[in-house]
């Protein structure tokens, strides 16, 4: 765990605790630091060595409206089109459930550099990236 973060501890905990759930034909659970054989077959398919699990939901962990997250949602889903990526969408969901789950998308062969400033652009504290050992890392934006 990062501690020179603006990321409070209790809210880094939730991060590494959540699971995040690829939805669509071929479903998988990321889990931070648990390499994944589902994510290694989905990586094979698709022919790519890396993927990130990102989301435009609550900028910086504030929760807002559902009419508000779905429109934030629906511009990072219209700008992963134009950008030409292949994503699937899923949710991120703490099993206690204590937050409400977040729409996401694991975006197919995104390099850290460019999940990092799709974070960032989408007002986001961390995003989840797998290489391809397939081990689902938390990366702190803030």
């Amino acid at each position: 765990m990062q501690f020179n973060s603006a990321i409070g501890l209790d809210t880094l905990r939730a991060y590494e605790e959540t699971h995040y759930r690829v939805l669509g034909d071929a479903p998988a659970t990321l889990r931070i630091g648990h390499a994944n054989p589902d994510l290694a077959k989905l990586h094979r398919t698709f022919g790519v060595d890396c993927s990130a699990f990102v989301t435009a939901a609550n900028p910086f962990s504030t929760l807002i409206s559902a009419m508000a997250n779905a429109a934030r949602q629906a511009a990072l889903a219209e700008q992963l089109a134009i950008m030409g990526l292949r994503f699937i969408e899923g949710i991120g969901e703490h099993p206690l459930g204590t937050w409400a789950g977040e729409p996401s998308f694991l975006v197919l062969g995104l390099k850290l550099s460019d999940a990092k400033q799709l974070g960032t652009k989408h007002e986001q504290n961390a995003i989840v990236w797998c290489g391809s050992d397939t081990v689902p890392q938390l990366i702190l934006l803030r």
